[in-house]
């Protein structure tokens, strides 16, 4: 094993310039030898990363990358469109303000009434209920509303004093208490001998998110004191709380749930633009996309007045294309300037990590969100431990603030699927806006950042490394230059193969979601000195290939050379890249550019004994892959023939080209034995494979040494687990033509 690595993660000199007990403790050299004579199949990796990779940036179909074969060009991302967007749009032009839907202001105030009849005119409800509530505001005097902020509620409250006539409507100070509450209604003409004039309108108030907390909940008694001094003004009065206010049981709020957005829209629209043109301007592709990111009334309200000046041709298309990922950009740049009273820092690591790990395991979730506060808090403030409560955490206005939902779905695991509760973005392009925004917008946060995602390219766990890739691969795209030094290139460094492998997978998902010099990066790495570097590039070469297989066997041929020049020498000759390079033409054979590969394998296949090698050694590999990764699966590669064959497509003849190579080179002769002898296995326990094998093995006997070669395995082959030989094998034995 070589020595230390200066660049690996943890080291006295970290390429962030951190000091060294800012990451995580290096392993001892026992568990570090441990992990470096155990890396993870290439095989199984690549599932890992199709399994656990965010769906913002599908690396292809599971039955493409790791299921199984599957023809056609599926080399793309989808959702590569959302992403491409949203990444590379990274200067925004246009900002948008929401009017009158902003966290309310502290001091009180008269309501004017030109407000209220411009929010009356664009009102709408989710359902009936409106004028029951109306008419329970009329009896109680007092009445509380409970919703998540940004869902209309103090429009609601407002609308609710306007059915009732109440003028003038005013606005409390928010920092009313519950104790205080029937203090501050107070009468707006009082006669001198100090009983209230009642001779005027019914009078209105509206308390926006009153403060509670243990110790000061809102009581039944304080609502009935404030019903009396309302009764005696001819007044009424509204209270809008979040959904995690402290309220005794007593007290019995109104949930406020918001109208659909398209209901909202058409309302605003009509005063915008007239009646006549809110059909066509609800039928326009980017209204329709707009509506369905599920956007808040406050951006609703802000692009229906965009869509008002676009009928107009006071705004352009692009404009109003562009609006939903504006006001998301918004959205999330409000998020990380708030200060700690409105969002908390525990609550902004939440939402990087939800970043990270969008449609995952809550609990997952909100366990490395803790975690990477706990590096947060150390960063801001390093005299201070970060305060995590055991319990108490609210789920509900957690995925609130991120505009966030539960939903049950399946986790692979390498056991099987397993259901789990997960938690996700209702817009799916939150999470790259949010990684952009937290890295170039607050570099501040980037020692900390990086700091976690070194911790979680360590977890044991599959789906926490893959979303450590997925999250530094849109940092590359963002900044590949912080990016590849600061964190992908020590990983690459690294000796650990997990490291590594992290690295590959960041750079592979950064070239899919469009980052640019990736290629350029791996071929500089393949040629590299380091052997760590060649075996990251040769993994990822196996992962992008697809796109450029050309490219990539090329590169893979240059390294093999290179390997062969050491071949006598065990100092030098490098065994890990060796294996790697195998396997990469395993991966690339069986992805949707078989075809590609197959043909330009067959093409160089007698070029030199290192590519010679190279590719009767990948394709022995491959022949020894099934359906699913299943014991007792369909071979893939004989799949594979089987439909070239029947199509009369060319592959047929390739496949059985490279089958005579390999077993007539006495370097593989054994491996493709082994690999033909499961085959005829896996015929005794299928009739399709059965009749695939027996059409193919007519076309490996061109000699009579083929033939001896295949009549001997087929004679004298045993049975699984030491039974007898297969039955079978003597009906695929008569397929042979005699030599």
């Amino acid at each position: 094993m070589t020595g230390p690595d200066p660049a690996a993660p943890g080291d006295a000199a970290a390429p962030d310039g951190t000091a060294p007990d800012e990451h995580p403790a290096k392993e001892s050299s026992a568990e570090e030898t441990e992990e470096h004579d155990q890396p993870q199949d290439a095989w199984a990796a690549r599932r890992d990363l199709v399994d656990h990779s965010p769906r913002t940036m599908k690396v292809g179909t599971h039955a493409a990358f790791g299921g199984g074969y599957v023809a056609g060009d599926q080399h793309g991302v989808s959702g590569g469109r959302v992403t491409g967007d949203v990444v590379m749009g990274s200067k925004t032009v246009h900002h948008w303000t929401f009017p009158g839907l902003s966290t309310a202001a502290s001091a009180s105030g008269e309501i004017p009434p030109t407000t209220l009849t411009r929010l009356a005119a664009t009102f709408v409800t989710a359902d009936d209920a409106f004028g029951d509530l109306v008419e329970r505001l009329r009896r109680e005097r007092v009445l509380v509303l409970s919703g998540a902020r940004f869902t209309g509620r103090r429009t609601a409250a407002l609308m609710l004093l306007h059915r009732l006539g109440a003028a003038p409507v005013v606005a409390l100070d928010r920092a009313t208490t519950p104790g205080s509450l029937a203090e501050a209604f107070t009468a707006r003409d009082d006669t001198p001998d100090g009983t209230t004039d009642r001779t005027g309108a019914a009078r209105g108030y509206v308390l926006c998110d009153l403060e509670t907390r243990r110790g000061s909940a809102l009581r039944e008694t304080h609502l009935l004191g404030a019903a009396d001094r309302l009764a005696e003004q001819n007044a009424y009065a509204v209270i809008t709380v979040g959904p995690t206010a402290v309220l005794e049981d007593d007290v019995f709020p109104f949930v406020w749930r918001p109208p659909a957005t398209e209901d909202v829209l058409a309302a605003h629209l009509r005063v915008r633009a007239g009646e006549d043109a809110v059909p066509r301007l609800l039928g326009l592709p980017a209204v329709k996309e707009f509506l369905d990111h599920g956007h808040q009334p406050r951006e609703v309200a802000a692009f229906a007045q965009l869509l008002g000046r676009y009928a107009e041709g006071g705004a352009t298309e692009q404009e109003v294309a562009s609006f939903s990922l504006v006001s998301l950009e918004n959205q999330v740049r409000e998020w990380f300037e708030e200060d700690e009273t409105t969002v908390h820092l525990r609550d902004k690591a939440f939402l990087i990590a939800l970043a990270a790990f969008d449609d995952g395991p809550y609990a997952l979730t909100a366990e490395l969100g803790d975690r990477l506060y706990d590096f947060l808090q150390q960063t801001q403030n390093r005299s201070l431990a970060a305060d995590i409560p055991v319990f108490g955490t609210h789920i509900g206005k957690r995925l609130q603030l991120a505009r966030a939902r539960l939903s049950e779905g399946e986790e692979h695991t390498e056991w099987g699927p397993v259901t789990q509760t997960k938690a996700a973005f209702h817009d799916e392009r939150a999470s790259l806006v949010l990684l952009r925004e937290v890295w170039t917008g607050h570099p501040s946060a980037r020692p900390a950042l990086i700091q976690w995602l070194r911790r979680l390219a360590e977890d044991g766990r599959p789906l926490v490394r893959t979303r450590a890739a997925s999250t530094v691969a849109v940092l590359a795209r963002t900044d590949l230059p912080s990016a590849m030094a600061l964190v992908i290139e020590p990983w690459a460094r690294s000796n650990r193969f997990r490291h590594r492998l992290v690295a590959v997978n960041s750079l592979t998902l950064a070239h899919h979601i469009g980052t640019p010099n990736v290629p350029r990066i791996l071929d500089t790495w393949s040629a590299a000195e380091d052997r760590r570097l060649r075996w990251v590039a040769v993994r990822a070469y196996a992962l992008i290939g697809p796109e450029r297989p050309a490219q990539a066997l090329a590169a893979l041929r240059a390294a093999a050379r290179e390997l062969y020049r050491h071949a006598g020498d065990p100092d030098e000759f490098d065994v890990e890249t060796a294996g790697e390079l195998a396997e990469a033409v395993v991966l690339l054979l069986l992805s949707p550019a078989s075809s590609e590969v197959l043909d330009d394998l067959r093409t160089h296949l007698d070029d030199d004994r290192a590519v010679h090698d190279l590719a009767v050694g990948g394709f022995i590999g491959a022949c020894g892959r099934t359906q699913d990764d299943e014991r007792h699966g369909v071979p893939l590669v004989l799949d594979w023939y089987a439909r070239a064959a029947t199509d009369e497509n060319r592959a047929a003849d390739g496949i059985a080209h490279l089958w005579r190579e390999a077993l007539g080179d006495p370097h593989h002769t054994t491996s493709a034995l082994a690999a033909m002898r499961a085959w005829v296995l896996a015929a005794d326990r299928s009739t399709a494979v059965e009749w695939a094998l027996a059409a193919l093995l007519p076309r490996l006997v061109t000699t009579p040494t083929e033939y001896q070669r295949l009549s001997h395995l087929l004679h004298t082959m045993p049975g699984e687990d030491g039974n007898p030989p297969p039955e079978v094998a003597a009906r695929l034995l008569g397929t042979l033509p005699p030599r």
